[in-house]
């Protein structure tokens, strides 16, 4: 089959964080073939990315054949390629991102196929190797997403100079673990908001409390720094990735050892694509990989399918909190447990209502 169209819409957010997020939060990509199947993705980098895929990344993309991953895997170097003078990071990949998950929708479609299907067969086991998957919550009511059947939840905490954070960080890992349990695992979201010394004293306050990992503990671009915390918080992980873009950026965190554990996300990095490098890159060095809100069915398809490990983030926000529901068809977790879709594609579609 071939591809007719291709447009980007940033949807009617309701309750989008009041923040870069208002105008920079997620885009969603439609993409039409010669066949009568219709992809659709999700991708990053808000209006701008808009502006990227509907008036540089159309006029590449129709016309070109769409008939297995290779040709996907070959459209993905020609955008990248393409938008080379502008991009490499940042709005331009958060854009072919969302181009790559609609590919990879349309093609799943096409052979009447989950994408984790679709991923599977590239590979040795004929079958997706996971068929229910741990989640974790993230957000700020643990007592919530124990009803839920949660078994491990990650909180926020920002670093604002005051000596108090380090009390408020042990008092919230306190109120976490209370909820879930002995056996629970506990993770600190931080932003790139401590620095190494205060990551370094964290890191003591903490021990006693079994974090499980310290995540973006710094920019993406302090590596050497994220590399030297490494053996001092052991064994909690020092983990991070999710503003890191395409294998290229994470060989540079490899090369650096700055990281215990990758957390691409799926809808930034470069879509499935990207992911499925970066796995290999991680593979090679030894490192564990678990997408950065990898409950989303963009992520979990390819956490399904792959050595990922058996984690998914999901973030259920509060309890009788309101939110969007931009994704119709999503798998909800059970006990704290996901199951990926066995519908064609990525089997979720848009809430036309936000579009």
């Amino acid at each position: 089959m071939r591809i007719t169209g291709l447009r980007a819409v940033y949807p009617s957010y309701r309750h989008v964080a009041p923040s870069w997020r208002t105008h920079f939060w997620q885009i969603v990509v439609r993409l039409e073939t010669t066949g009568g199947v219709t992809g659709f993705g999700y991708g990053g980098g808000g209006v701008a990315a808009v502006e990227v895929v509907n008036r540089h990344f159309n006029e590449l993309l129709v016309g070109r054949t769409l008939d297995s991953a290779h040709d996907i895997a070959c459209i993905w170097d020609d955008l990248y390629a393409a938008s080379l003078p502008y991009g490499r990071r940042g709005l331009a990949v958060m854009a072919l991102s969302g181009v790559d998950l609609a590919l990879w929708d349309a093609l799943g479609k096409a052979e009447s196929k989950p994408v984790c299907r679709l991923l599977a067969d590239m590979g040795e086991t004929g079958a997706p190797r996971k068929q229910r998957i741990r989640a974790y919550a993230t957000g700020a009511d643990p007592g919530w997403y124990a009803e839920l059947g949660f078994t491990g939840s990650k909180f926020s905490h920002r670093w604002t100079g005051n000596e108090r954070d380090y009390e408020a960080a042990v008092a919230e890992a306190e109120r976490v673990r209370s909820a879930l349990g002995p056996g629970a695992l506990v993770m600190i979201d931080t932003y790139m908001s401590w620095t190494p010394d205060v990551t370094r004293r964290m890191a003591s306050v903490l021990r006693d409390h079994d974090i499980y990992w310290f995540e973006d503990v710094c920019t993406p671009d302090e590596l050497e720094e994220q590399a030297a915390l490494r053996p001092f918080v052991k064994p909690t992980l020092i983990a991070g990735g999710e503003h890191e873009f395409t294998h290229h950026g994470f060989r540079e965190i490899a090369r650096a050892g700055a990281l215990d554990l990758w957390q691409p996300d799926i809808t930034w990095c470069g879509g499935i694509t990207a992911g499925l490098r970066i796995l290999d890159l991680a593979r090679r060095v030894g490192v564990p990989v678990a997408p950065h809100r990898g409950g989303e069915v963009w992520g979990l398809h390819l956490i399904a399918a792959s050595d990922c490990m058996d984690l998914a983030e999901v973030l259920p926000g509060m309890r009788d909190g309101a939110r969007d529901e931009l994704w119709l068809g999503e798998p909800v977790p059970e006990d704290g447990y996901l199951t990926p879709l066995d519908e064609p594609g990525f089997g979720v579609r848009p809430n036309e209502a936000l579009l």
